[in-house]
């Protein structure tokens, strides 16, 4: 047998570790088709009744099923957050609200500008969160058993504000509801391996005030590497720590999201695009994230 079909074989073990057991032998049937949106539902106060509105979610977006959103929801700059702090306040409240809700989770304002903080109770559930949430196109970031998700002034209750909660729900709903305490254990290990190898690629956790030059400077080398090397073009949108790379299909691009996340590399999609993490604070050279990224083209293609 080849290395390439050696390596190919580690990946899919990998990913059917992550993945909840109902899509193990099926995953590659998954269609990335939305069963649509659930209406907000209110109760008695007049407040939304976050804990009552689904009764099921749409296929994770891990497995191959369509992302909650087409496009990245970002945290808010700090400058946008001063302009409305009172708006911000009351958003934060309702997004500490919603997901204690849903989840049972302790939840508060994050120390960082733009972010709640939601105390998972181990770093496993963390970590299978941020990588299952990233991939619903919401920002999120996790740091030990902290897992931090966007928040800001200008969130609406039935758009924004509703599109964190519900990705959260869907992903926690996912983990809790469909995971052995068994398969919480065998991913823990995953996760300690692939730490072993590299270090859990995310984009960096701040708000977007002012022009990152250094960022600037090695998105587009990152994006030079990878089109000199496999002739991908980088033509996404541009996000704050993110590059946008075109599979020309989205079959690829699935295909590379899930290779790259058993990489230990955050990674979403939008259409036939996959968006990798850019982060000079812990990959200035953008070698690392270059090298993982050949790494899981050759196997996949």
């Amino acid at each position: 047998m080849s290395a390439h079909n050696d390596e190919r074989m580690v990946f899919e073990a990998r990913l059917k570790t992550l993945l909840p057991e109902e899509y193990r032998d099926c995953y590659e049937e998954v269609q990335p088709v939305s069963m649509g949106s659930a209406g907000l539902k209110f109760a008695s106060d007049g407040r939304v009744a976050w804990d009552e509105m689904w009764g099921s979610f749409c296929d994770l977006a891990m497995a191959g099923g369509p992302p909650h959103r087409g496009k990245l929801l970002e945290p808010a700059s700090k400058a946008e957050i001063d302009a409305e702090p009172g708006r911000y306040q009351q958003v934060i409240d309702e997004l500490c609200r919603g997901v204690e809700m849903v989840t049972g989770l302790f939840t508060e304002p994050s120390l960082i500008s733009g972010w709640i903080h939601v105390e998972c109770p181990g770093a496993t559930m963390a970590g299978w969160m941020v990588r299952a949430i990233n991939m619903e196109n919401v920002s999120a970031y996790c740091s030990g058993m902290a897992l931090h998700l966007p928040a800001g002034p200008r969130f609406r209750l039935e758009k924004e504000i509703k599109n964190v909660i519900t990705s959260i729900a869907k992903t926690s709903h996912y983990w809790l509801g469909h995971t052995s305490v068994a398969q919480h254990r065998a991913v823990a290990d995953l996760f300690e391996i692939m730490e072993s190898e590299s270090p859990l690629m995310q984009a960096p956790f701040s708000g977007q005030d002012t022009p990152d030059t250094a960022f600037e400077s090695l998105r587009h080398k990152v994006a030079d590497e990878i089109h000199s090397s496999i002739g991908l073009h980088a033509t996404g949108r541009e996000y704050h720590g993110w590059l946008g790379v075109n599979c020309n299909d989205t079959q690829s691009a699935i295909r590379m999201m899930r290779a790259m996340v058993v990489s230990n590399t955050l990674c979403r999609r939008e259409g036939d695009l996959i968006y990798i993490p850019v982060n000079p604070s812990v990959d200035p050279s953008g070698s690392r994230i270059v090298s993982l990224f050949r790494r899981a083209y050759r196997v996949f293609n």
